[in-house]
């Protein structure tokens, strides 16, 4: 393996169990190499064996293995040791049968997320280099799954002219719709349609406690909804009525179809495609208010020249939402916003709380389930914050 030599402050940095390496941790100028490398000290000591890959997350990779040199076996290591942490998801399936089987940094390898979707596996490659290896991965889940995984699909994440987005890569091919279960919830999902499949699996445990009755009796709004996961779960678990509103035109009939999967009316409930400012002001106009608000927005996201951030406007949108919220009324506000923290969005609806002289309690705090494992040593990849607020004015 070719050495690359990094400075002694991410060596330190790399024996901790950090995963990262970034273009200021190295001693010279990147090589470009698809293969793996072995990280060095200028002294020569053997740090930790991996991959340079650029991606927004860093510029090289350390992999979780005591090999001398990566092979396929590696990968079956991993992916074995992967596997052992979900046990109680896959002895769990009659219930749910669509959760991430291996999780970048947190089980051993970044630039890599793999997926399982009720016999069929979604690999998510976040960089040239770890791509260069797939054949390695497909065989390494072909040994460790077995029969289990009827198909493979993949999805490019990074930037790449030559490549289709989503490729079915290996076995068979799912039916369209390729129907799941989530917390006894059936979903409809698409394995090659685009980066999405129309379901965030890192929602589970959020959509778990609707399911189980945290809305029973309520009215709900959705907003951001995509495809109707929380409104259908929400549903499911005795929500009187649901609204869900998203700007995408797709948004309406996937909604309607989760719906009927599920053996429920779509027509009983509000499916409405519109900005979510557009449809607070119309909904205000018409005094409708909601017992339940799910805010779950796009960390970035673009309407004409409107442009909205999580990071900037949250707090706005909080904001924005709170007149159509009851007394007594629940506020579940979630972000994917990596480079937002903890205390800043907290910060950001707290204010907004108080701005419209509300009292709160935060009554549940979610952050990624335990399938999405994380890296103790990164805690940046632990992106997911649900927090749900009990609200009264």
């Amino acid at each position: 393996m070719e050495t690359i030599y990094i400075t002694q402050k991410a060596a330190s940095r790399l024996k901790t169990g950090y995963p990262l390496l970034h273009d200021e941790d190295f001693m010279h100028d990147v090589p470009k190499t698809m293969d793996f490398v072995q990280f060095s000290t200028k002294n020569h000591e053997k740090v930790a064996v991996g991959y340079l890959g650029k991606q927004h997350k860093g510029r090289g990779f350390v992999i979780h293995t005591h090999d001398n040199e990566v092979t396929r076996s590696t990968f079956i290591r991993l992916f074995e040791s992967a596997r052992e942490k979900r046990k109680s998801f896959e002895n769990n399936e009659a219930l749910t049968n669509a959760y991430r089987i291996f999780n970048a940094e947190g089980d051993g390898m970044g630039g890599i997320t793999i997926d399982y979707y009720n016999g069929f596996a979604v690999i998510s490659f976040y960089n040239e280099t770890i791509y260069y290896h797939r054949q390695k991965v497909i065989q390494a889940l072909q040994v460790v799954y077995g029969k289990k995984i009827k198909g493979m699909y993949e999805k490019i994440r990074f930037e790449n002219q030559t490549l289709q987005e989503s490729a079915w890569i290996w076995g068979e091919k799912a039916k369209e719709p390729h129907l799941i279960k989530e917390n006894g919830i059936i979903f409809p999902t698409y394995m090659n349609d685009g980066l999405m499949t129309g379901i965030f699996l890192d929602q589970h445990d959020v959509r778990g406690r609707l399911v189980n009755g945290e809305a029973c009796g309520l009215s709900v709004l959705n907003t951001f909804s995509y495809t109707g996961a929380f409104s259908v779960s929400a549903a499911m678990g005795g929500a009187i009525h649901t609204v869900s509103v998203d700007l995408a035109r797709r948004s309406l009939e996937k909604t309607r179809e989760v719906f009927e999967v599920n053996g429920l009316n779509p027509d009983d409930h509000e499916i409405r495609v519109m900005d979510i400012f557009d449809y607070v002001k119309w909904a205000r106009k018409k005094e409708k208010r909601f017992d339940m608000i799910i805010l779950d927005p796009p960390s970035f996201a673009r309407n004409g020249k409107k442009v909205f951030s999580v990071a900037k406007d949250y707090g706005r949108l909080v904001s924005a939402v709170l007149p159509l919220l009851k007394d007594d009324g629940v506020l579940i506000a979630s972000t994917n916003a990596a480079n937002v923290s903890l205390s800043q969005y907290k910060k950001m609806i707290e204010e907004a709380f108080k701005q419209a002289g509300c009292s709160f309690n935060e009554k549940y705090f979610d952050t990624l389930p335990q399938d999405f494992v994380i890296s103790p040593h990164y805690k940046e990849g632990n992106y997911l914050k649900v927090i749900t607020y009990e609200v009264r004015y």
